[in-house]
């Protein structure tokens, strides 16, 4: 399995073990470790309001489009088995912050099991490597990455990241 942890500090790496054991147990493709699960969610830990209200925001656009109940799609704390990692065509994908948007929605499109676990943050001046124009630059990726999924899921566009 691969584990993939934001380097900026952000993420408590203790929680490694709980991020692979549905992995481990079978029950999971690929597992995201959510704030939003915590108690007190991401705000408690002092995540800026505007990235929560961003978070939630595109999390409940990209759970309409894809017809999931996700409660976080925009965690740097993930968790992928190898065989996922071979079923999922993820070097199509961008090299920025929106391959993680990609690979959540390949996940769906080739119905791979992806569950969520509660993970603890801790926000600092330097806590984050986006700032605000690249958070909107990151979310507008993401919307169109949406809309390609509902195109592809409608039968309107053929794109190279929903085929095998």
């Amino acid at each position: 399995m691969v584990v993939m942890l934001h380097p900026d500090g952000q993420y408590d790496p203790e929680l490694i073990v709980d991020l692979v054991r549905p992995i481990l147990q079978g029950s999971a493709d690929m597992v995201l470790g959510s704030r939003m699960l915590m108690p007190g969610g991401p705000r408690k830990a002092g995540m800026p309001m505007w990235k929560i209200i961003s978070n939630r925001i595109l999390t409940t656009i990209e759970n309409l489009v894809m017809g999931t109940r996700f409660s976080e799609c925009h965690t740097g704390y993930r968790a992928y088995s190898s065989g996922f990692l071979r079923r999922i065509p993820f070097l199509r994908n961008s090299n920025d912050f929106v391959f993680d948007t990609q690979i959540i929605a390949q996940a769906v499109a080739f119905r791979e099991r992806v569950v969520e676990i509660p993970a603890r943050t801790r926000y600092f001046s330097d806590a984050s490597s986006i700032n605000f124009s690249g958070g909107v630059r990151y979310g507008i990726k993401t919307l169109a990455t949406m809309a390609h999924f509902l195109a592809w899921r409608l039968g309107l566009w053929r794109s190279r990241l929903f085929q095998r």
